[in-house]
């Protein structure tokens, strides 16, 4: 009986060994599937890639850049363009250089990623997304890349990790992000209008994603670029993928809306993350023009005092239609005729909003925003504000939204006259050193 009562004994504990010895085997292989350390050759010898844009390998997807995003402990966000139909398992690789010269090898890290697609895509095929991809504290990841499953890093191209370390105080205190220059736009007047505009009330740096332009904005680009003001970021969607030219599938099909417009967006306020204090999401065609205050900074320091939580400022965007003429011809000066575009400070008139979905654009701090889109922002922390018609709105040229309205139908506006003084003057020595002045 007591041999029996010794072999159960043994039976129960052999038993359980076996029962934990596989659950451990089990929840290490799954430990192991997720996360796997390995050692490969130096990083120099692997691809990193030059090309704003890139294709994720062996799929359909593309990646953009790739940031740290220090409010999501650390977690490396991949700027994405991925086909909705075709959202299978991605993978993060990420890669730290050789800390001294002695070692011959990188270290990387592969794990399975957190896909978050951006909700608004207009029902295109292919949307905005973040690949979020997570690292053991042992390495400090420099470079990552994307697969659709393990494969041999030697086949994969690497992005550089931006953001490595956050930043205070900024370089710039005003950056406006402009999606995207497409169709060999050439509105030369109104670029250099707008950029001289700009820099009167506060603005220090223009990143523009440029897939397309005409020889003089591109004469502009070059001077504006070599003055320090404006950042060109290439963006050749065209290359990959067919971009719509509007944002309704159904009257402007393609793969992608408005050429990327949340892609670039997106980009632009991890880009500048910690570089700029404030960014303004506008396009080329729209100056958000404090009213009540002699600049941004101005306005910027009295709505955050009113609202210290706050990270996202909506502004109303009112159209100025361009069919519609000052009388008096004060701004139709003779020097600008050669110059292709439209001439801003002739139009002064605009339209009545009594829309109840009013359209809008933004002032933001990055640093409060995850995802944007065109006329709101997605993901955020804090309260939004939205400014006051009279505090602040956009001066907005471009075709009438109600072509049937008449002059006496319209409100006068005529802020940008208010800088004419100092205004005239940059424009025309923009345009000469640009060799636009014929």
């Amino acid at each position: 009986m007591r041999r029996f009562f010794r072999f159960f004994q043994l039976l129960v504990a052999t038993v359980t060994c076996i029962i934990l010895l596989n659950g451990l085997a089990r929840w290490t292989w799954e430990v192991i599937s997720i996360i796997h350390l390995y050692r490969s050759p130096v990083l120099h010898e692997l691809r990193e890639t030059t090309d704003t844009i890139e294709h994720i390998h062996n799929s359909s997807h593309l990646m953009v850049s790739a940031f740290k995003d220090h409010r999501r402990d650390g977690a490396i966000r991949v700027i994405s363009i991925l086909r909705r139909s075709e959202l299978k398992n991605l993978y993060c690789v990420l890669c730290v250089l050789p800390r001294t010269e002695r070692d011959e090898a990188s270290q990387c890290v592969s794990s399975e990623a957190v896909v978050e697609m951006h909700s608004d895509h207009f029902g295109f095929p292919y949307g905005t997304s973040d690949i979020l991809c997570n690292s053991p504290s042992s390495i400090e990841p420099r470079h990552v890349a994307i697969s659709m499953g393990p494969i041999n890093v030697q086949n994969l191209k690497y992005l550089p990790i931006q953001n490595q370390k956050t930043k205070d105080p900024f370089k710039y205190s005003f950056t406006v992000c402009i999606s995207s220059l497409f169709g060999e736009y050439n509105n030369a007047l109104q670029f250099v209008q707008t950029m001289e505009v700009y820099k009167l009330i506060g603005i220090q740096r223009v990143v523009i994603y440029n897939t397309s332009c005409g020889p003089d904005v591109e004469k502009l680009l070059k001077h504006y670029s070599k003055e320090g003001m404006v950042e060109v970021v290439p963006w050749p969607i065209d290359k990959y993928l067919k971009p719509s030219h509007g944002w309704q599938p159904e009257e402007s099909p393609g793969d992608l809306h408005y050429y990327g417009q949340l892609t670039t967006l997106n980009e632009c306020i991890y880009r500048h993350m910690y570089q700029s204090q404030y960014l303004l999401m506008n396009d080329l065609d729209e100056i958000i023009m404090p009213y009540k205050h002699a600049s941004l900074g101005d306005l910027m320091d009295t709505l955050q005092k009113q609202h210290p939580d706050a990270g996202v400022f909506i502004v109303e965007n009112p159209i100025f239609p361009k069919t519609q003429f000052d009388d008096s011809g004060r701004f139709s000066r003779r020097e600008w005729r050669n110059v292709p575009g439209i001439n801003i400070l002739e139009h002064i008139y605009r339209e009545p909003d009594h829309r109840v979905d009013r359209p809008t654009k933004m002032i933001i701090n990055p640093r409060y925003v995850e995802q944007t889109s065109v006329h709101e922002v997605l993901k955020h922390f804090g309260p939004s504000i939205n400014v006051q018609f009279d505090v602040c709105h956009t001066i907005h040229v471009r075709v009438p939204l109600n072509g049937s309205l008449h002059k006496n139908q319209l409100h006068e506006d005529k802020k940008l006259w208010e800088f004419e003084k100092k205004l005239i003057p940059k424009i025309n020595r923009a345009l000469n050193e640009s060799g636009l002045l014929r």
